[in-house]
C-alpha cells in the first residue's frame, strides 16, 4: 500500500518525490494526492501545495480534499499563506456539484477555524 511506503520515507525520499512529482502523469499525481494524508507531515503538505498549481479541476479538488486532514496550526498557516488556493476554492463552490461543494466548504471551515 502506498500510504505504508510513504510512512517509511527518509528525508531524501521526500526530497526526491518533491523534485519529481510534477514530472509524473496527471493520473499518477491524482493517485499520490489521495495518499498524502497518512502522516500529515510537512513533506506531504508541501507536495500537495505544489500539486495545487494544476489546471485540472479534478486534481485540484483531490488535493483540497486531502488537505482537509492537515489541521495543525502550522499546516493551516502554510495553506492560508497561499491565498490563491482560497480564491480558487471560493470560485469553484458556486459551480460545484453538491458533494464537491460540501467538501470545499468543509475545507474552508477547517482551515479558517
Amino acid at each position: 500500500m502506498v500510504s505504508e511506503r510513504l510512512s517509511k520515507f527518509s528525508p531524501q525520499d521526500w526530497e526526491q518525490l518533491s523534485n519529481e512529482v510534477l514530472t509524473k502523469s496527471l493520473e499518477w499525481q491524482k493517485k499520490i494526492a489521495y495518499c498524502l494524508d497518512s502522516n500529515c507531515n510537512m513533506h506531504e503538505l508541501e507536495i500537495l501545495l505544489s500539486l495545487l498549481s494544476t489546471e485540472d479541476e479534478e486534481q485540484f479538488e483531490t488535493c483540497v480534499d486531502t488537505l482537509r486532514s492537515f489541521t495543525t496550526p502550522e499546516s493551516k498557516k502554510m495553506i492560508l499563506g497561499n491565498p490563491h488556493i482560497l480564491h480558487r476554492v471560493n470560485d469553484l463552490i458556486p459551480k460545484a456539484g453538491v458533494a464537491v461543494k460540501r467538501m470545499l466548504e468543509n475545507f474552508l471551515e477547517k482551515i479558517q477555524s
